[in-house]
């Protein structure tokens, strides 16, 4: 890599892995200038490109010569999200949040810094979302939801209306989550819970803990043999 160049902006994709590759053709549509670099950025990789990209550490990141840099973090495991995006923060990168030119967003929504929104997810009306959030394909949230830092949706994820979720939650796909009575009474998923595949969620489900199955219960020795 020549480090000589100076370019206006260079965009990172933090993670060279399947989630990473599925992001690049949307990062690849945010760039519209020649003077722009994008790499991906893996320090575990040992290729030298991935599918057309070139593949840097992170420290080579940092040695490339531009103006301003920025950098999506392409990896699903949200802890693991967490703890790279401060790496970058402090660093003095910037966070870079990606949409799919198909997505709907309809009226009132907000949604915080470094988000990933793939092909086909649909975000309605009168929802807060926070930092980070992942929101892989077909997935959508309804109205009146309220979303934490973090967050990660698999596939296909269908969150519906009246809804909390709080940081550090993983939704896997095709999990579904039924709708809150009220925005006085939503539906609650506590900090750092995990949904699992195929979840249906009718009750509040609490902070740490993982729920499985139709209605979805807490991860047992006992349902895990029923599976």
């Amino acid at each position: 890599m020549s480090f000589m160049k100076e370019y206006e902006k260079t965009f990172g994709i933090y993670g060279a892995s399947g989630f990473g590759r599925e992001v690049l053709p949307i990062a690849k549509k945010s760039i519209n200038s020649k003077n722009n670099k994008l790499v991906f950025v893996d320090d575990g990789n040992k290729e030298s490109f991935c599918n057309g990209i070139e593949v840097v550490s992170f420290d080579d990141f940092l040695n490339i010569n531009a103006k301003e840099k920025f950098i999506a973090i392409a990896i699903a495991e949200n802890e693991i999200r967490k703890v790279l995006s401060q790496k970058c923060i402090n660093s003095g990168i910037k966070s870079w949040s990606l949409s799919a030119s198909n997505i709907v967003v309809l009226d009132n929504v907000k949604i915080g810094e470094g988000s990933i929104l793939c092909p086909f997810v649909t975000l309605t009306t009168d929802i807060e979302i926070g930092k980070y959030f992942h929101a892989n394909i077909y997935s959508y949230v309804a109205h009146d939801c309220v979303i934490g830092d973090y967050v990660t949706f698999a596939p296909s994820v269908k969150c519906n209306g009246n809804v909390v979720i709080e940081d550090n939650v993983y939704i896997g796909t095709g999990a579904i989550i039924k709708q809150g009575r009220s925005l006085q009474r939503p539906l609650l998923i506590g900090q750092g819970a995990v949904i699992a595949a195929g979840a249906v969620v009718t009750k509040n489900v609490p902070a740490g803990v993982t729920v499985i199955g139709n209605p979805a219960k807490p991860l047992t020795r006992e349902n895990l043999k029923k599976r």
